[in-house]
């Protein structure tokens, strides 16, 4: 039996690292979800912070599913948080999360296709569901700081 090609060794080495780098942000969205949920003030965001709690349970489903996918493929998941940014002003608290998950979409589509690209059609799978929920935390940031969602390019997924 032939043994798997190196190259592909490669990609997969690439494909857990930069799961791990999705992981560490999952983290910080949690921490980020957590705390801004708790000290946004004003009438105009108690709606959204409601939001930001549920968001932070999805967030956690999230980190599961990749630290249980960095796993099967052989990685160690990290136990890193990317830095939260903090403010005192519930605006740019909700920018930061906007901000950061648009960067979480455009990056697990490209995972999407390292996913693919290795054979490992059930994560890709998997990316996508986060995906979508991730793209309803992007809707409804956006919503509540009255602006459009912003777009994210990415070819397919």
């Amino acid at each position: 039996m032939p043994k798997i090609a190196p190259q592909n060794d490669r990609a997969i080495q690439t494909l857990i690292d930069a799961l791990n780098e999705d992981l560490a942000r999952e983290y910080q969205a949690i921490i980020a979800y957590v705390v801004y949920s708790n000290v946004l003030s004003g009438a105009q965001y108690m709606n959204i912070a409601g939001e930001l709690r549920l968001h932070a349970a999805q967030e956690l489903q999230h980190a599961l599913i990749i630290a249980d996918q960095i796993d099967y493929l052989g990685g160690m998941p990290t136990a890193t948080p990317k830095p939260v940014r903090l403010s005192k002003k519930a605006e740019e608290m909700l920018r930061f999360d906007l901000d950061n998950e648009t960067e979480t979409i455009r990056n697990y589509r490209q995972r999407v296709h390292q996913a693919e690209a290795v054979g490992h059609y059930a994560l890709a799978e998997q990316l996508r569901q986060i995906i979508a929920q991730e793209q309803e935390h992007q809707h409804d940031l956006a919503t509540a700081l009255g602006i459009d969602v912003p777009k994210v390019f990415s070819s397919g997924a």
